[in-house]
C-alpha cells in the first residue's frame, strides 16, 4: 500500500521519479521481497506438509506445488500487462491479497503446533469449518470403507 501511494502522488505523466523518491521506492520493495521471504513465502510449503494427513500427504503436497506454481506461472505472465493499466493501483491489488491471505489463515488454517504428524487428521474433525466435511471416524475410514 505505501508503494501504490508514493506511486500515486508522485508519479509524474512523463512516468519519472524524483531521485529521493525513486530511492524510497526501492527500499520499500527491497523490504517488501524480504519480509516476503520471512513470512509468506516459505508458508505454500510449511502449510502442506504439516496439515495434511500422513495417507493423503503425498498426493496433497503435489495439488499444492502444482497449484503454487501454477499461481506463480499466471501472475508472471499477468504482471506486466496489468502494471502497464493498473499503474500504482497494483500495489493496492496485491495488498488486498494480502489482506484476504491474512483473513483466512487467521480463520481457517488450524494450528498444528504440539500435534504428531500422524494425529493431523483430528485437528479438521475439530475445526469450526472444516468439521463438517468429515466423519467422525476421519477421513481414513472412508477411504478404508471403499476398498472393502
Amino acid at each position: 500500500g505505501a508503494i501504490g501511494t508514493i506511486l500515486m502522488i508522485h508519479l509524474k505523466n512523463a512516468n519519472t521519479l524524483e531521485h529521493n523518491v525513486a530511492i524510497a521506492v526501492v527500499i520499500l520493495v527491497c523490504s517488501f521481497v524480504s519480509c516476503f521471504a520471512w513470512s509468506w513465502g516459505p508458508l505454500g510449503w510449511l502449510i502442506p506438509s504439516e496439515t495434511f494427513p500422513l495417507e493423503t500427504r503425498a498426493a496433497g503436497f503435489s495439488f499444492a506445488v502444482s497449484s503454487n506454481m501454477l499461481c506463480t506461472f499466471i501472475i508472471a505472465q499477468a504482471f506486466l500487462s496489468m502494471l502497464c493499466h493498473m499503474r500504482a493501483g497494483i500495489f493496492y491489488f496485491f495488498s488486498g491479497w494480502i489482506v484476504i491471505m491474512g483473513l483466512f489463515v487467521a480463520l481457517l488454517l488450524p494450528e498444528t503446533k504440539g500435534i504428531p504428524i500422524d494425529e493431523v487428521d483430528k485437528i479438521w474433525r475439530e475445526h469450526w469449518y472444516w468439521k463438517r466435511f468429515m466423519d467422525d471416524e476421519g477421513a481414513i475410514s472412508k477411504v478404508q470403507r471403499e476398498q472393502e
